[in-house]
């Protein structure tokens, strides 16, 4: 069985950047949309960013757009995400998420239209 795995979390102050990765072991995933996730205490897991299969088509949450950058290399199985301009509110565990279905044409953002999952990877933005 596959799993997926996240990297990069950490402690930064507001303004700065963060690179979140996510390496699939044991399962290909340059088939499938992968998507970021995040959860912040007492909130539910809410959309971040999905990309395409092969990463010509993206989509981000509003409150995003414009600072997060997804991305993936399928020849190493990883996706990305690069933070930029990180607010205290972007303070969050971030999840990446693989959508079992092939080169689907849609980017899912429900999280129930994703079919696997990584640990999760905490970012904490200070002010």
């Amino acid at each position: 069985q596959g799993q997926l795995v996240e990297s990069g979390g950490g402690l930064v102050q507001a303004g700065g950047s963060l690179r979140l990765s996510c390496a699939a072991s044991g399962r290909t995933v340059s088939a499938y949309t992968m998507g970021w996730f995040r959860q912040a205490p007492g909130k539910e897991r809410e959309f971040v960013a999905a990309c395409n299969w092969n990463g010509d088509s993206t989509y981000y949450a509003d409150s995003v757009k414009g600072r997060f950058t997804i991305s993936r290399d399928n020849a190493k199985n990883t996706v990305y995400l690069q933070m930029n301009s990180l607010k205290p509110e972007d303070t969050a565990v971030y999840y990446c998420a693989a959508d079992g279905w092939r080169y689907r044409s849609t980017l899912p953002v429900t999280s129930a239209e994703y079919d696997y999952w990584g640990q999760g990877t905490q970012v904490t933005v200070s002010s």
